[in-house]
C-alpha cells in the first residue's frame, strides 16, 4: 500500500508550456517559439563579474535576504523609477518564481481566494493551490485585456485575500491602463486585500509614456498591501541565473522572508555582485531589439489574417486562431508535426482559441519560424 502525499499536489499538472517545448525538442528541425527566453547571451561585463567574485573567494553563505550592496542597488533602482523603498524592504530571491512562491505562501491561508485576471501565466494558480487557496479567474478577453471595474467587483468576496497583476502581461503583452489599475486600487482599499504585482517585464515596455506605469507607483497610498516582484531574467537575458527580488511593506517583508529563508536559505553568493553590475546596465538595446522583432511578427500575422492585439511590452504575440482547427491545442500540435514550428495554446493561459508566440529568439530563427507558420495557416485554409 502506497503512503499518501500532499493532497494539494493532486490538482497540479506539469507545465504545458514545457510540454510543448519538449514536443518541439523531440521533433527534428522544429523551431520553438514557445519559451519566454531571450535568444541573447548575458553580456560579457555581467558574466565577467562572477569570475571576479569567485576569485575573491565569495563562496560562503550570504545574508538570507541578499547582500547589503545588492539590496541597496535594488532599492536605488526602485527609487529612481518612482518606487521609493529602503533596502530593508528588499528580499533577493531565486528568480521571480521563488519571489511569487514565498509571497503567496506567506499571504494565503486555506480557503482564501486569489483573483487572477486571465489570460495569465500558469504559475499563480499552481502556487495558490499548493497553499490550499481558491483561484478566482477574471476573464479580460472581452475587455481588450483590461480590467473591468464591475466584473472585478463581482469577483470580490469576503474571502478575497489578494489579486495578482502582471503588466506587461504574459501572454498578451498588454499594459494595464490607469482605469484598470484604479479599479483594483479602489477595491483593494475598500475590501482589504493584497495586490501582488508581477513586474518582470516592466523594462520591456515600448512606449516611453507607459514605462513606470505600474500599480505600486500610481498608488503609493496602498504601499502597506502591495508586494512588487521583479527579476533580471528577461530584460538582461539572465534567465538561467535565477536572480529576482521582491519589495514589500517592512512588516509584510519580514513575514515573506521567513518563507524565503526556509525554502531556499539564500541566493548564490558569487552571483550577487553580477546582479549589481546588471542593474547598472542599460536595457534600451534589448528593448529595441524586441521592438524590431515585434514589427516583424505583427507584419507576418497580418499577412496570415490572424487578428492580434498589439503587444505594448514583453516579447509575446497572442493571435486568435479561432476556426482554423478544432481547438488551439490541436492547432499547436499540428503546427509542430506538419510545419515544424512550436507555439503555446492560449487555453494554457485561460484563453482558448489563441496561441502565444514568443519573439524573444534571434532574428533568423524568428523569420524562419514565422515563414513556416504562414505556410501552415495557408494550408489550413485551403
Amino acid at each position: 500500500m502506497s503512503l499518501e502525499l500532499n493532497h494539494a499536489l493532486e490538482g497540479l499538472r506539469p507545465s504545458a508550456i514545457r510540454r510543448f517545448s519538449a514536443l518541439a525538442a523531440a521533433t527534428p528541425g522544429c523551431i520553438s517559439l514557445t519559451l519566454g527566453e531571450p535568444g541573447e547571451v548575458t553580456t560579457v561585463a555581467i558574466r565577467e563579474r562572477v569570475g571576479r567574485s569567485l576569485a575573491a573567494g565569495k563562496t560562503h553563505y550570504p545574508p538570507n535576504n541578499g547582500t547589503a550592496v545588492l539590496r541597496q542597488a535594488i532599492a536605488d533602482r526602485c527609487s529612481r523609477t518612482g518606487l521609493p523603498v529602503s533596502p530593508e524592504q528588499v528580499i533577493v530571491t531565486n528568480g521571480a518564481t521563488e519571489a511569487l512562491f514565498s509571497t503567496l505562501i506567506a499571504l494565503l491561508n486555506p480557503g482564501d481566494e486569489v483573483i487572477v485576471p486571465t489570460p495569465a501565466f500558469v504559475l499563480y494558480e499552481s502556487i495558490a493551490l499548493l497553499a490550499r487557496a481558491r483561484v478566482v479567474t477574471l476573464d479580460t478577453s472581452e475587455d481588450g485585456f483590461q480590467i473591468d471595474a464591475k466584473k472585478l467587483a463581482a469577483a470580490v468576496t469576503p474571502r478575497t485575500k489578494a489579486i495578482v497583476l502582471t503588466s506587461p502581461n504574459n501572454p498578451t503583452g498588454c499594459v494595464l491602463d490607469e482605469k484598470s489599475l484604479d479599479a483594483v486600487a479602489n477595491l483593494a482599499s475598500r475590501s482589504d486585500f493584497y495586490v501582488v504585482c508581477d513586474d518582470v517585464y516592466e523594462e520591456l515596455v515600448y512606449d516611453e509614456d507607459l514605462r513606470g506605469h505600474g500599480f505600486a507607483r500610481l498608488h503609493p497610498e496602498l504601499a502597506d498591501r502591495t508586494i512588487v516582484v521583479n527579476s533580471l531574467s528577461k530584460p538582461w537575458a539572465m534567465t538561467g541565473w535565477r536572480l529576482g527580488w521582491l519589495t514589500a511593506d517592512p512588516e509584510v517583508a519580514s513575514q515573506v522572508a521567513k518563507v524565503h529563508q526556509y525554502a531556499v536559505s539564500c541566493v548564490v553568493s558569487f552571483t550577487q555582485d553580477a546582479a549589481v553590475q546588471a542593474l547598472q546596465t542599460d536595457t534600451t538595446p534589448m528593448r529595441e531589439r524586441y521592438r524590431a522583432r515585434r514589427a516583424i511578427t505583427l507584419a507576418a500575422l497580418e499577412r496570415m489574417g490572424l487578428a492580434c492585439i498589439v503587444p505594448e511590452g514583453a516579447f509575446y504575440a497572442f493571435p486568435s486562431v479561432a476556426g482554423l482547427c478544432e481547438s488551439d491545442e490541436e492547432f499547436c500540435e499540428r503546427a509542430i508535426r506538419e510545419a515544424g514550428v512550436a507555439l503555446v495554446p492560449g487555453s494554457v493561459f485561460g484563453c482558448p482559441d489563441h496561441v502565444r508566440l514568443s519573439y524573444a529568439t534571434d532574428d533568423r530563427t524568428l523569420s524562419e519560424g514565422l515563414s513556416r507558420l504562414e505556410q501552415f495557416v495557408a494550408d489550413l485554409r485551403r
